[in-house]
């Protein structure tokens, strides 16, 4: 289970930042970074957090509400057009360096989750599996998961028939049957196969 040991590197505040939609075929890759309060260490240690991928939706959704009374969190994104047009590790850096600017306080270090830091205005540790090790990132981790999972959920009525409000734009069967059956809309990733060759004109 993640701690706080990590932290306690930095005599500062440090926030743990961690992204969640990089392999999705559609929608935005969104990051959250997270400063744990040391008044509000002991609450956050006693949710039993960990990396949101192993707690499912209906549990990040409860500790969404309860983390973001306890925690001080920026988030920040990247758009489907950002990530066609940089690559999708560049969008996700893009998207980790805007939820540490919307952060209410100034951090010493950052803690990444993952093996490539992005550029700060602060000392960065990349730290892999950080979400099962430092619980700042496992924070980040289940807030930047559940904020996804709604706008994902929000597309969905906009473009219905994809089933984004239960895949989040994954490459489910369901979303693979629907894309060929459908077509892309302009969320999906146009530089991501299968959503690429769908946009090839079949007689090249």
């Amino acid at each position: 289970m993640p701690d706080y040991s990590l932290e306690r590197a930095w005599r500062g505040p440090v926030a743990g930042v961690d992204e969640v939609g990089r392999g999705a075929l559609a929608g935005p890759v969104m990051a959250a970074a997270v400063i744990v309060p040391e008044a509000r260490l002991r609450a956050v240690a006693e949710l039993g957090l960990d990396d949101s991928k192993k707690l499912g939706p209906k549990r990040c959704r409860e500790l969404y509400c309860r983390l973001v009374r306890l925690v001080k969190v920026g988030f920040g994104e990247a758009s489907v057009e950002e990530i066609d047009r940089l690559n999708i590790l560049q969008a996700a850096l893009l998207a980790m360096q805007r939820a540490a600017a919307a952060l209410p306080v100034r951090p010493e270090a950052a803690l990444v989750d993952g093996a490539h830091a992005p550029a700060l205005d602060c000392p960065v540790r990349t730290v892999a599996g950080g979400d099962a090790a430092s619980l700042s990132i496992a924070a980040a981790s289940v807030l930047a998961k559940t904020a996804r999972d709604r706008r994902m959920a929000a597309l969905d009525r906009d473009w219905p028939g994809y089933g984004w409000a239960l895949n989040a734009g994954y490459g489910v069967p369901a979303h693979l049957a629907a894309l060929a059956r459908l077509g892309p809309t302009p969320c999906h990733r146009r530089t991501f196969r299968p959503v690429s060759k769908l946009l090839i004109p079949k007689d090249s």
